[in-house]
């Protein structure tokens, strides 16, 4: 091996342990990747950047603004109604659902096709009395696999692409992934509906059993009160020392949810607090605080504080309870007597990968300043979290419960990037808007199927959106995932150092004489297995520009079709399915479904055998050697 390979090998095998570990995000390992190459003169200073320029790049960004057209504008919803069957049993209703979301994932965004269908899943599981895990983990499975019916179904395609375009043989059609795609995806939706979702452990959900181990409990701020004319924010600061939180204040028969940190506390108002029952009396009693119904008139002194702490486990207490699935028309119960159910409710909502609260708390984000809700509870895998809410730190996949109105809480979710458990759409259907951006979209599949770049198509199909205002220019730049552009961006470089350093003949030379021993199906073999392995631990993109060089060494060792080796690489890559960390779809369900980790590769592992059958043979069938 020569310096250059030594350290290229070196700055790979960090990379992927980086990927693995998941201590930071995969476009900051990326971006590090691709300095530390030009820095050590891997990578070109002038060609360090010129991922950003690259045609599968923007064709990825301009597919997410058009899918989050389609996502906005109601049309998926009118889709759903359409196809779902009605009264059906679990098999026929999850193969329906499961192929829906194989097939929207073909043309958008699978994490936008997902987080569409979660809400129809919750309502379905309960419907039929099965456990949601058992019919998110098909979607989830669905979507990711129909990711590969497409060139724009999934960043790893048109990496994939990119890589034959960049040998002389131009870019793949945008059908040319069906063939093969359309036979895996199918049998892979029929093996999960048909068998698969038995192996899903049943589960409890976090949808059915949200527990906030806390009370929400009225107290009455008198005279003598030590926090009579302090403000909310001192006051919490005190009530930490308990584990208790204000959660609602109530002045002169007004009642304010998440009333704002700066609001001072006068005689006689009424604070509701979220505590222990244990956390509670010792708030009563530090802080000389009356509960509102509990201490009669004619008490006083000693008599009074020792009704309040004994009358905290009595009538006075009230438990924050769970809005059911159908949404907000419940309200927490120490809400119920003052505010209409249509103003005040609780609602679920689950973080999305790309999700910009991921990595902060609830004080980081100001959820009651700037929004005017609570965060009651969060579940993680089922669990609720130990450590205080506030200071709790957001992971993809948690369930929140919010307090709030159904404005506050609906403009908080599209800001942050978080999605509902209930089947309550966070926009209002517009039907023609829902016509435009379904026809945009197939106005750009159709120009990029014609031949006319894949990237300038859907460029000139973004640019509509905007022109036709199907997509918002002021969420425009939100409906990018720009972590997945940055990482692409920054590995399609380092992939090309690869090539130029003969790192990726040297891996390829290896895979082939020592482990395939020079047979061609069992190289190709390898190539989609080790594919399929790597994009369950890490990103299925940066899977795709690892693998591609490396198979176009071996193809080109082997002296057959190299279109056959990179198409092993783009089924390999839309296959993560034995890990919630392989993709975003799969860590998206892991909250809602009260998922572990291990739960995946129950279904995963059968399910990767079924593609690895059935995905050879037709790729030697389509794309003969």
């Amino acid at each position: 091996m020569t310096t250059e390979q030594l350290l290229l090998g070196a700055v790979l095998l960090g990379t992927l342990v980086l990927f693995l570990w998941g201590r930071w995000r995969h476009d900051v390992v990326a971006m590090a990747a691709l300095l530390v190459c030009v820095a050590l003169g891997l990578v070109p200073s002038a060609e360090a950047f010129s991922g950003f320029g690259h045609p599968a790049v923007i064709t990825v960004a301009c597919v997410l603004v058009l899918s989050f057209g389609l996502q906005t504008s109601g049309a998926v919803d009118a889709l759903v109604r359409t196809v779902m069957p009605t009264g059906a049993g679990p098999t026929l209703t999850i193969a329906a659902l499961t192929g829906l979301g194989a097939l929207l994932s073909g043309f958008m965004n699978n994490v936008g096709a997902l987080a569409l269908l979660i809400p129809v899943a919750m309502q379905l599981a309960s419907r039929m009395e099965v456990a949601p895990a058992r019919v998110l983990m098909p979607l989830a499975f669905g979507t990711i696999l129909g990711g590969m019916l497409t060139l724009v179904g999934t960043p790893p395609n048109l990496i994939v692409s990119g890589f034959r375009a960049e040998m002389g043989m131009g870019h793949f059609g945008m059908f040319d992934f069906t063939p093969v795609g359309l036979a895996v995806a199918a049998l892979g939706v029929l093996f999960v509906a048909g068998v698969g979702w038995r192996l899903v452990p049943a589960r409890k959900a976090a949808a059915e059993g949200f527990e906030t181990e806390a009370y929400l409990t009225e107290v009455r701020v008198h005279e003598d009160s030590k926090l009579a004319g302090q403000c909310l924010r001192e006051v919490d600061e005190k009530l930490k020392e308990h584990d208790a939180m204000v959660v609602g204040l109530v002045r002169h028969e007004v009642r304010m949810v998440a009333p704002h940190p700066g609001r001072r506390v006068h005689a006689g108002d009424i604070l509701v607090i979220q505590a222990d029952a244990d956390a509670l009396a010792a708030v009563l009693g530090a802080l000389g605080l009356k509960l509102e119904e509990a201490v009669e008139p004619e008490q006083d002194g000693a008599d009074k504080d020792e009704a309040d702490v004994d009358a905290v486990a009595t009538v006075t207490a009230r438990r924050a309870t769970t809005a059911p699935a159908a949404g907000l028309s419940e309200v927490a119960d120490a809400e119920e007597e003052a505010a209409p159910e249509d103003e005040i409710g609780l609602v679920e909502l689950v973080v999305l990968p790309q999700s910009s609260v991921i990595g902060r708390s609830a004080s980081d984000i100001q959820m009651r300043t700037r929004y005017g809700i609570n965060l009651l509870a969060i579940s993680r895998q089922g669990r609720r979290t130990a450590t205080r809410l506030r200071s709790t730190t957001l992971q993809a996949g948690d369930v929140l419960l919010m307090q709030g109105s159904p404005e506050s809480v609906s403009e908080f979710a599209a800001n942050a990037g978080c999605v509902p458990l209930a089947e309550r759409a966070l926009t209002i259907p517009d039907r023609r808007k829902a016509l435009l951006a379904t026809g945009i979209m197939g106005a750009a599949v159709a120009a990029a199927t014609l031949g006319i770049p894949a990237a300038l198509a859907f460029a000139g199909g973004a640019l509509l959106s905007m022109v036709l205002r199907t997509v918002p220019v002021r969420q425009l730049y939100q409906s990018v995932d720009w972590p997945v552009v940055v990482l692409l961006a920054a590995l399609i470089p380092v992939a090309g150092a690869m090539q130029a350093t003969g790192l990726a003949e040297l891996i390829a030379r290896f895979m082939l004489e020592t482990l395939a021993q020079g047979h061609v199906v069992g190289a190709l073999v390898l190539v989609l297995v080790v594919t399929m392995l790597l994009s369950d631990l890490m990103n299925n993109a940066a899977t795709a520009a690892v693998m591609c060089p490396v198979a176009i060494g071996i193809a080109a060792q082997l002296g057959v079709n190299v279109d056959t080796f990179l198409m092993a690489v783009a089924v390999g890559a839309s296959c993560a399915f034995l890990t919630p960390i392989g993709h975003q779809n799969n860590t998206l369900i892991l909250g809602p479904g009260g998922l572990r980790f291990g739960d995946y590769w129950r279904l995963g592992l059968p399910l990767e055998v079924v593609v690895l059958a059935v995905g050879v043979p037709m790729l030697l069938w389509v794309w003969p050697l």
